[in-house]
């Protein structure tokens, strides 16, 4: 299945790498680049990507703050952050606002490869030199900070259908979105509330009184 990519960020140099990054793959195809969030913008009513590469320090609106505008509206967009910032405070924040992968622009190809193609199927990604330090920085804090997010209406309408036992197409046509579109509001749910399965989605979802 091909894989839509769009790149944004403000080095051409990055930009061009990345390009022969993904050269000689098939079944991935670069559809834009950019060098701001604002271009990006003006192009997503156009064509929309199956994977957006995003850089978190861009000129004008910072990626942070760019991925809950695009996925507001396009949903079935697969964020990966792409950044030099190996930070577990910038991991956490671009989960918290919506992407599914995040790494480093040191990353290597096979590697790049990986995330492009485990987030495109509503995979979660981190880069593995960051998965240790993760862990050994503040996994607790990592576990309140999920545990206090409220979903947003139309996760608890995925929630609600999915607690019903629904599967992801049953879903796509009762909300009438595309099975892409649910299968990463899926994957955005069960990390928001770090959870594995339905059984554990329900669950926490009670004790936290956020599927109501």
């Amino acid at each position: 299945m091909e894989i839509k990519i769009m790149i944004v960020d403000d080095h051409p140099m990055i930009i061009d790498g990345l390009k022969n990054m993904l050269k000689g793959y098939k079944h991935i195809r670069l559809v834009g680049a950019f060098n701001d969030g604002k271009d990006l913008l003006t192009a997503l009513p156009a064509q929309q990507p199956d994977v957006l590469l995003l850089d978190i320090q861009l000129p004008g609106m910072p990626g942070d703050e760019l991925v809950p505008l695009i996925l507001q509206q396009y949903p079935g967009i697969a964020v990966l952050a792409l950044t030099n910032f190996n930070s577990s405070l910038y991991v956490n924040t671009m989960f918290r606002q919506g992407a599914l992968g995040y790494l480093l622009k040191t990353t290597r190809q096979p590697t790049l490869i990986e995330a492009i193609e485990t987030v495109s199927q509503g995979r979660t990604f981190i880069e593995p030199s960051l998965q240790d330090k993760l862990q050994q920085d503040y996994p607790q804090r990592k576990k309140n900070i999920y545990a206090r997010l409220s979903l947003t209406i139309r996760e608890k309408e995925i929630l609600r259908l999915l607690a019903a036992g629904k599967s992801n197409q049953e879903i796509a046509d009762t909300l009438f979105l595309g099975y892409n579109t649910v299968r990463n509001y899926r994957a955005r749910i069960f990390t928001k509330l770090e959870v594995g399965s339905i059984g554990e989605l329900v669950k926490k979802a009670l004790t936290l009184g956020l599927g109501e």
